[in-house]
Order: structure tokens, then C-alpha cells, then sequence
């Protein structure tokens, strides 16, 4: 008899606290569901434009297909093919907003021409590199949950987006990695805008591209450039003349073999990477050192990577890079 009512003694508070437990767990309006812990969620990769919806026909180069797809859905595989995705967020933001406001503007203007099959824009560099979301899984593999991830961060962020001056979008430029330096676009491209000039970007040194050496012949070089080197070349030092240098600390103008030419002529013919280099000759060998990768007008992506870093979001990214700008939403450049 004791047994029992020590053990009923036992028992009773636990049927006490069990019982209404398990009521209030089976018939509570928003119980939780079980399921495993830690489980990644992926988002999809289809992402609602704000407001109206806005799509865009992209041109698949290796597939010779149009796709079309909405305008952020594009802004995310652009963005994961031009910037890597281990950039500080704010980065990114700023490279979202810069490919958006290249897509808006290239269908406000209008000119397809160089896009077949009705498409608006291709998938390369000719335009923007564009990935979708098999071709993302394929490059990032088992990283593929974390990076898609903060892609989508950054495009949700900045939707819809678009930087303007004196209310059009502008040409949003951006490159890899500058020489200390941004350049003023009439410096290399002979058309003066207003937004695109020249900007220090010391951040730029962190980049595993911003200088290397390439090395080739005599020969190559006097057949790339169409010219002939004198035979005393090899001893005399001048056998090249800067003639001047642009603001961003890049060649404006070199003679060579008898001829001139301009900083971004010579990069082009030689297939350098940049327009900021120096030349050595050891005997039949030149051997030219650049610093920076791109042409350096517009936004440099290690100098916005550097940036953030730094704690700048965004916004101060993009005005710095892009002068006197304003950040609009792009139903106000494309009524929709």
C-alpha cells in the first residue's frame, strides 16, 4: 500500500504538467511542425519586380535562344557573373544598381540593332555577362547555397533601383581593378560625361590583377602594332616615347616605329591588360608591366569592394565612382 501511494505521489505531477502540455501543443492554433535542424532553404531564383512588372529578352549566346525573363531575375545573374560573390554586400548592392541602370537605359534608348532575334540585350561582355541559375550551380558547386544567397540579398535591396543624371540613367561603366586611379571617359573614349571622371581609388592594390608583366618578342610586337623598330633599339634607350599622360595616370599618347598612338589603341592592339604600363627591352624581348585591369572609366569593382570595407554603403559607393548622380526607381525612367 505504501508502494502504490508513493508511486501515485510520483506520478501525479507529471500528469499534471504533461497532459495540459499536450493539449495546448495538438490544439494551439499555429503549432510548429517538426523537421530537421540546419537545413539550407533556397530561395527562388525567379524575383518579383516592384510595382509593374518589366521583362527583359536576353539573347543565350551558346544556346541561340531569347529568353525572357523579369528585370530583377536579370540583375541576379548578371550580378553573379560580373562581380565575385564573396564581396562585401554593399559592393554588390552598388554593382546591382550599375547593371540595372545599364539594362533600363539600353531599353529606354532603344537601340537593339546589335542584338538578333528580337532580343534587347546579350548574355557577354559585349553587354553584361549574364548566368542563370544552372550555370551558377555549375561554377559554385557546393558553395553554390551560401553565394546565391547573398546575391539575392544584394538585388532585393537595391529592386528597382537605378542611378540617373539630370533624370536619365546613366552610362553605368564599371571594370575589375584601376591603377590608383579612375579615368575621365573623354580621356579614353573622346566624349566628355559629366558623371565619369577621374577619382583616386587607392583600394585597387588589394587585387590579385593589379599588376602583372607580359612579355613578347620584337617581332610580335613590331607586327601587332604595324611598325618597324629601328635596329638600334636594343642599345638606345628611347626607342618609345610617352608623349603625354591622362589624369588618371595613364598613357594618353605613345610613338613608337615612327607612329602615334593612343594610350587605349595601344592596350587594344597589344591586348593589354590596361592603359597604364611601362616598357623594358632586354634584346629581343620587351617586357611590359601594366597596373589596373579594364579601361578605368566609371566604377572600379575592387575600389567599391575596398570601399565597403571601409564602411561605405552603397549609395556613397556609387556617388563617388559616378559624380553628381541620384538614385531613382526605374518605373520613372520606363512608364510600365
Amino acid at each position: 500500500m505504501k508502494r502504490y501511494l508513493l508511486m501515485w505521489f510520483i506520478a501525479l505531477p507529471i500528469l499534471l504538467v504533461a497532459i495540459p502540455a499536450t493539449l495546448v501543443y495538438w490544439f494551439a492554433p499555429n503549432a510548429p511542425s517538426a523537421g530537421p535542424a540546419n537545413v539550407a532553404v533556397s530561395v527562388p531564383d525567379n524575383l518579383p519586380d516592384p510595382g509593374p512588372p518589366l521583362d527583359v529578352k536576353v539573347y543565350r549566346t551558346e544556346k541561340k535562344v531569347v529568353e525572357t525573363m523579369p528585370l530583377e531575375t536579370y540583375i541576379v545573374g548578371v550580378v553573379a557573373a560580373e562581380m565575385p560573390a564573396e564581396f562585401e554586400l554593399e559592393a554588390l548592392k552598388a554593382q546591382a544598381m550599375a547593371a540595372r541602370t545599364y539594362i533600363v537605359r539600353r531599353l529606354s534608348e532603344s537601340k537593339l540593332d546589335d542584338v538578333p532575334q528580337g532580343a534587347q540585350v546579350l548574355d557577354t561582355v559585349q553587354h553584361q555577362v549574364y548566368m542563370d541559375d544552372s550555370q551558377r550551380r555549375e561554377r559554385w558547386k557546393d558553395q553554390y547555397e551560401w553565394k546565391n544567397q547573398r546575391i539575392l540579398q544584394a538585388v532585393r535591396a537595391t529592386a528597382g533601383i537605378v542611378l540617373t543624371y539630370d533624370g536619365k540613367p546613366i552610362d553605368a561603366t564599371f571594370f575589375s581593378t584601376s591603377n590608383g586611379f579612375t579615368e575621365n571617359s573623354g580621356e579614353y573614349w573622346e566624349k566628355p560625361i559629366p558623371y565619369l571622371k577621374s577619382v583616386p581609388s587607392p583600394w585597387d592594390i588589394q587585387s590579385p590583377r593589379y599588376e602583372e608583366t607580359v612579355t613578347m618578342t620584337t617581332a610580335q610586337l613590331e607586327k601587332s602594332l604595324g611598325v618597324r623598330l629601328a635596329q638600334e633599339a636594343s642599345t638606345n634607350g628611347s626607342w618609345f616615347q610617352i608623349e603625354s599622360k591622362t589624369t588618371g595616370n595613364r598613357v594618353g599618347k605613345i610613338s613608337i616605329g615612327g607612329k602615334e598612338f593612343t594610350g587605349r589603341e595601344f592596350r587594344e592592339k597589344l591586348n593589354l591588360n590596361s592603359s597604364s604600363f611601362t616598357m623594358e627591352l632586354r634584346g629581343n624581348q620587351v617586357f611590359i608591366t601594366t597596373k589596373g585591369y579594364g579601361h578605368g572609366v566609371g566604377m572600379s569593382q575592387w575600389g567599391a569592394n575596398g570601399m565597403a570595407k571601409s564602411g561605405k554603403n552603397a549609395e556613397q559607393i556609387v556617388k563617388y565612382f559616378y559624380q553628381g548622380i541620384s538614385l531613382q526607381n526605374f518605373t520613372k525612367i520606363i512608364p510600365v
